[in-house]
């Protein structure tokens, strides 16, 4: 159970990054990360147990622990660029297989090779600790790395203490440096991507409170009214039946109007407009992480109601296109109002290759085809183009008043 559940979350991450864009950038890091780390340890540890100066007994268990150590290295550092709890098992693991391949180099005076594989677990324990703790266990192994060094070069008296000394701070440090940088890099990248997925889930909560206060205030005011002229009719139905009866009918209409103006607001016609629709749009774009840039006449006005309201519904079909058909990382909205004509179009990248379900028809009153045809109705036209990864929508309708 706990075996299918990791598999889910595993898959479930991978989806999130394939959806935003974080694939190469994870794929990068791990090579620069884990990648490197491996490489490094089977370069300079394999032309070191190549090497036949250097004794037997040195190198047979460097040879053992070298291939231990760098599996140990590549699962830990790549586990961590999806934030999980520290293996234990493989921390003891590499860290016994650094201590092997710390003591053989040293006991042979190697004292440039001794100090990578204990700095690379060090640094892979660090990655797993919050910020304060990290820096304290870094300055920690960076100050002790002199010590071992130091003390065989003391006892041996071979006059290289300054280099036996130094020389492994420095790959501490410059180790943890060049490994820390990019899962830093990483993690902010997941960051600023979670954060924009509570952006746009934000913005979906925002339109359904939106929707919700507009049924409230239609549905309250109409309720409210009828409240009144049904209380008012009961009280005059024995003294005056004639204006009960009237107020009787002015409920049943007031209820057929609660009726057709929920139905509106079901169907987003009630407040479909122009100007509101590239507003929201706009915003429900850059929350999905794409970039949007607007071109706009200053002299929307000019357009009828019905003009601005069949307008507004192309933007809402276009922008519903972009984030369900599309991997758009750029959509433009131009709008203008020429030689009597209105015109808006709506282009963005990313289209699919098979877009052929971007005209088809969803709910009732939708989908472009459907929106075409109430277009050409109105005395105006909606084209729709893909071609090299691109996908255009272009509405143009009379802006003089003769849309109907």
């Amino acid at each position: 159970m706990t075996s299918v559940m990791g598999q889910n979350g595993r898959m479930g991450d991978e989806a999130v990054e394939r959806g935003a864009g974080l694939t190469g950038f994870r794929r990068y890091t791990w090579w620069t990360v884990p990648g490197m780390s491996a490489c490094v340890l089977l370069a300079f540890f394999g032309e070191w147990l190549l090497d036949g100066d250097v004794t037997l007994w040195a190198r047979v268990p460097a040879a053992v622990a070298l291939p231990v150590e760098t599996v140990a290295c590549v699962v830990l550092l790549g586990r961590r660029l999806a934030p999980r709890s520290a293996p234990v098992g493989w921390l003891s693991t590499a860290a016994v297989a650094a201590v092997v391949l710390a003591v053989a180099p040293l006991a042979v005076r190697n004292y440039a090779l001794w100090p990578l594989a204990p700095a690379l677990v060090v640094t892979a324990v660090a990655t797993y600790l919050p910020p304060g703790r990290r820096r304290l266990l870094i300055a920690g192994a960076t100050t002790l790395a002199p010590l071992p060094g130091g003390v065989i070069s003391l006892a041996a008296g071979d006059g290289e203490l300054a280099y036996a000394a130094l020389f492994p701070a420095g790959i501490v440090a410059f180790t943890a440096w060049v490994t820390l940088g990019p899962l830093w890099a990483w993690d902010t990248a997941r960051r600023l991507d979670e954060a924009r997925r509570l952006e746009a889930e934000l913005a979906v909560r925002e339109e359904r409170l939106r929707f919700a206060a507009d049924l409230h205030d239609i549905q309250g005011h109409h309720l409210q009214v009828i409240a009144l002229k049904a209380e008012l009719a009961e009280r005059l139905v024995e003294r005056d039946p004639a204006r009960a009866a009237t107020e009787m009918k002015e409920v049943r209409q007031l209820a057929a109007d609660a009726l057709s103006d929920t139905r509106a607001v079901v169907q987003g016609y009630r407040r479909t407009a122009l100007d509101d629709e590239i507003t929201n749009a706009t915003r429900v774009l850059a929350a999905a992480g794409i970039d949007a840039r607007t071109d706009l006449s200053p002299t929307a006005t000019e357009l009828t109601e019905p003009a601005r309201h069949l307008l507004g519904l192309v933007m809402r079909e276009a922008t519903t296109n972009v984030l369900r058909h599309s991997r758009a990382q750029h959509a433009s909205v131009a709008y203008r109002i020429t030689d009597g004509s209105a015109r808006l179009s709506v282009t963005n990248d990313g289209a699919e290759d098979h877009p052929t379900a971007l005209a088809g028809a969803g709910l009732a009153g939708t989908g472009l085809r459907t929106l075409a045809a109430r277009l050409t109705a109105a005395g105006g036209d909606l084209t729709w183009q893909h071609a090299d990864g691109r996908f255009a929508v272009t509405a143009v309708l009379p802006a003089d008043g003769a849309a109907r």
